[in-house]
């Protein structure tokens, strides 16, 4: 079922947003819902397949949209994207970086290269692309005013807080996309007025990530694990994101929001209630007898 956004639909207008990942997931539910707040969205990616669908899909809502082939490893067409983009609105307002690079694999299996295969896609991808849009989104810069600056926003996960199994690759470049948003929003928020954000999203449903993991074992563990006993919708990243880049978040800078439902604050219980009960009871009656920490005689 289609859930309706809270935000008034012109909440975005005549802003231009670029996005990376844009084609799918995520990235796509962030892109439409721009789109239906006002914006007019560009999206990147290496399928020109997944493109031309996305591309097609939010023309047919009536939002304004256009895709272009690049690799964000690659400094050449993350210029070249950015360029484009900007030559067909005539400005950029926002950057999402939502491309990512995910999959499961013990550290012990993980070649060098295939690490650094995610960290150039995650981490090195983020920065370039920061890098090469920093004159479209600056105050002052190209198809900008000079009453502020642009906003970016780079799509992070929880996996680093503490560890996660078979994810030691992703981990260590969502630490970094994590790191590069503060270091920029202390920056480019001083000098030009940039606010840098991220998302970290949990489990959500019908997304690329999901569909390596095992959702049904996730949901026959939710009650147990998940605060709210469920995964989340690509709807609610996108709700975030809106509120990140608008001007309801205009004085957010350098936070990464996690929105998992609480997940990663979760563990397993290691009592349940009624043991926690009954050894309550069991203290409370000890200390009628003897208050706990009260000393029995005088020194």
């Amino acid at each position: 079922m289609a859930m309706e956004s809270t935000f008034k639909p012109n909440i975005l207008k005549g802003k231009v947003a670029l996005l990376t990942g844009g084609g799918s997931g995520i990235g796509f539910e962030i892109s439409m819902q721009f789109g239906k707040h006002g914006a007019s969205v560009a999206i990147m990616g290496r399928r020109k397949q997944v493109l031309d669908s996305a591309v097609s899909a939010l023309r047919s809502l009536g939002i304004p949209a256009i895709g272009f082939e690049g690799d964000v490893r690659k400094q050449e067409d993350a210029k070249r994207v950015i360029e484009s983009t900007y030559k067909h609105f005539g400005k950029i307002d926002i950057l999402v970086n939502a491309a990512a690079g995910n999959f499961l694999v013990s550290a012990e299996d993980l070649s060098p290269k295939g690490f650094q295969t995610v960290m150039d896609i995650d981490s090195i991808g983020t920065f370039t692309m920061c890098h090469e849009a920093l004159k479209y989104l600056k105050k002052g810069g190209q198809g900008r005013s000079s009453s502020g600056g642009g906003s970016i926003l780079n799509i992070s996960a929880t996996l680093h807080y503490t560890a996660s199994w078979y994810q030691i690759h992703v981990s260590a470049a969502k630490a970094a996309v994590d790191a590069v948003t503060r270091s920029l929003a202390l920056e480019w928020g001083t000098d030009y007025d940039i606010r840098v954000n991220g998302i970290a999203p949990g489990p959500i449903s019908d997304t690329p990530g999901m569909s390596k993991l095992d959702p049904q074992e996730m949901n026959s563990k939710a009650r147990d694990y998940m605060p709210l006993y469920k995964i989340g919708d690509k709807w609610d990243i996108a709700m975030a994101a809106l509120y990140l880049v608008s001007d309801a978040g205009k004085f957010v800078n350098g936070t990464t929001m996690v929105v998992d439902g609480g997940l990663w604050l979760s563990k397993p219980r290691h009592l349940s209630k009624e043991a926690v009960k009954q050894l309550s009871r069991a203290v409370e009656k000890r200390s009628r007898i003897q208050p706990v920490g009260v000393p029995t005689s005088k020194m």
